[in-house]
């Protein structure tokens, strides 16, 4: 059965706003303040974080476990298009550190100049990152929610832009002026690995691609009495939010009725294992030979 859990999602994302948009406020003045390239780049980076959470309650909207009659499959998908969204966000976030970069290499700029209240208020939005990075990564686990462990992926970015950031102001508090410039290098790197992970760990849910391995689930079909042997299996989804299975099993059973009962008890006992997971079983004769266990060439 499939778990609703949008409300939870939704209650998380406002919350990360809040904070997000609180960060992202102190960033842009005291880049202002100061001129620090990394700062700025850095309240860049936030605009994202802020521009993520508004995203994923767009998509946290749409993505309903139910099915319907224009989704028969439930649409948690656009749940993971709201991730591939904020991979986005992170690789614009990326090109606009680079350049900013690039240009004071080029052209130069005034010197950066900072106060340790300034950096006082910089060790503030980084306690409240880092606050937000594991409070969503925790309710996204709770709950099973892959935009808010996404969005979290990325907060966890921005703590270390900023530690970076706040390393860099020191130097040049010290007189070290080319640390600003030559910090935004690895900012820009920070972000483009955040939106790599977000994109790996979402595109397989979009392409289907295989969620258990088939000898798992023959393993636990065979074990049932009364199976002879199953093949053809598929699977797809996301393990412990919601899987799509599908076999053809071969079963000894002299009526239709022993036959049912043979398969569900396989369903009982994969629901149990996989739970939340919806199983298509077509049923075969003792006749029928196959040692295809799924659509790849080996056998078994």
């Amino acid at each position: 059965m499939a778990y609703d859990n949008r409300a939870a999602v939704r209650k998380v994302l406002l919350i990360t706003l809040l904070l997000n948009l609180f960060v992202m406020g102190l960033k842009a003045v005291v880049g202002y303040l100061t001129g620090s390239l990394s700062l700025l780049a850095d309240a860049l980076h936030s605009v994202t974080d802020s521009a993520n959470n508004i995203l994923g309650l767009f998509a946290s909207n749409f993505s309903s476990p139910y099915p319907d009659r224009e989704h028969p499959y439930g649409h948690h998908k656009f749940e993971a298009v709201g991730a591939l969204g904020i991979a986005a966000f992170l690789g614009i976030a990326c090109f606009e550190i680079l350049q900013g970069a690039i240009e004071r290499i080029l052209k130069g700029g005034a010197p950066v100049r900072i106060s340790p209240p300034e950096l006082w208020l910089l060790l503030i939005v980084l306690g409240v990152n880092i606050f937000v990075a594991f409070y969503e990564r925790n309710e996204g686990k709770r709950v099973g929610s892959q935009i808010l462990i996404a969005d979290a992926t990325h907060t966890m970015s921005d703590v270390w832009v900023t530690i970076s950031v706040i390393f860099g102001l020191i130097g040049v508090w010290l007189g070290y002026q080319w640390l600003d410039i030559v910090l935004a290098f690895p900012v820009a790197l920070l972000v483009f690995w955040s939106g790599w992970s977000v994109l790996k760990e979402n595109l397989p849910w979009l392409v289907d691609q295989m969620a258990i391995a088939p000898e798992a689930i023959h393993a636990i079909a065979v074990a049932v009495p009364g199976v002879i042997n199953c093949h053809d299996i598929a699977s797809r989804g996301v393990l412990g939010r919601q899987v799509f299975m599908e076999m053809h099993l071969i079963v000894d059973a002299p009526d239709v009725e022993t036959a049912h009962r043979i398969t569900e008890e396989v369903e009982r006992r994969l629901e149990e294992r996989f739970s939340p997971v919806r199983i298509i079983i077509h049923v075969e004769p003792p006749a029928y030979e196959s040692e295809q266990i799924s659509f790849e060439t080996g056998s078994k």
